[in-house]
């Protein structure tokens, strides 16, 4: 592995980890490589995630109601 790892316990399900197991083997990858490449790929959406919501937190909030009559009142609901 290219950096220093670390060694966690993890429970996951029987039928997750067969499968785990089993692209492992079809990959001629190990599971721990799998398992990071998932995680990192989470990370990375929830990184993507905050840096809109923080683009956006200039804009003005819009209540329910009032995009609703807006909404309304321009036809398209």
């Amino acid at each position: 592995m290219p950096r220093t790892t670390e060694r966690v316990t993890v429970y996951l399900d029987a039928e997750l980890h067969k499968a785990l197991r089993l692209k492992a083997a079809y990959t001629h990858r190990p599971v721990s490589e799998i398992i990071n490449v998932a995680v990192r790929g989470l990370l990375r959406e929830d990184e993507e995630d905050l840096a809109a919501f923080d683009e956006r937190a200039s804009e003005p909030v819009v209540s329910y109601e009032s995009l609703l009559a807006e909404l309304k009142a321009n036809g398209t609901l």
